[in-house]
């Protein structure tokens, strides 16, 4: 697989094919693609909620009403349809939840470097939780590092997609109790087939040159 290809043919779809839907293997695939993001110090401060069915599509699609009404049909058309939520406060239980984790995964040879690990990442979450008091902000910033590798991701499985930020969050998280679970909804990304009146797939993408963006020393 050519990598460069896919970033240079990926594009946001303004328009679903409603009758595709994802194969099972797809779908989980998708998940994985979650699950296996990168995340500052591993912290994974995020909750998914992918939704299939019509009746889960048509919750989602509760937070496009209003003034974003113009990606309704994006949420209803998608064979899936993802919430990206972060979570809203970093507590010491779910650093511990992580760090237990990776020791059941494999990753500390001995009782030292758990501890020594987990040192590290309650450091970076200290910054933010009790120094710069951003904490909140800094979780999100990892919710889109996950966006990132999704939608490459989700472009190298042959399939389309959009981020979206065009919904209320309000609705959203009331709709699916997020407050209350500590989470709150931050993208929502539709996946499937574009539709022949996505009239972004023909145009050709469009970026600042690397002699703007691009410093080399």
């Amino acid at each position: 697989m050519d990598i460069i290809s896919v970033a240079l043919k990926r594009h946001s779809t303004k328009a679903f094919d409603a009758s595709m839907k994802l194969s099972d293997e797809q779908a989980e695939n998708l998940k994985t693609l979650l699950q296996y993001s990168p995340s500052s110090t591993n912290s994974q401060p995020w909750h998914f909620i992918v939704a299939s069915t019509d009746e889960g599509k048509a919750r989602v699609a509760k937070s496009a009403a209003g003034g974003f009404v113009f990606n309704e049909s994006k949420m209803l058309n998608a064979s899936h349809v993802v919430v990206f939520c972060a979570k809203t406060s970093m507590d010491d239980a779910w650093l511990e939840k992580v760090v237990d984790q990776e020791e059941i995964d494999g990753r500390f040879a001995t009782p030292e470097a758990k501890a020594g690990n987990q040192k590290g990442r309650v450091f970076f979450a200290d910054l933010h939780r009790k120094e710069l008091k951003d904490d909140a902000h800094w979780m999100q910033k990892q919710v889109y590092l996950n966006v990132g590798n999704f939608l490459l991701g989700v472009a190298a499985m042959g399939l389309d997609a959009v981020p979206i930020e065009g919904f209320d969050a309000a609705v959203m998280d009331k709709e699916f109790g997020l407050t209350e679970k500590g989470f709150t909804s931050v993208v929502v990304v539709p996946v499937g087939r574009h539709s022949v009146e996505d009239f972004n797939a023909a145009l050709p993408k469009s970026r600042l040159p690397q002699s703007t963006t691009l410093t080399e020393i």
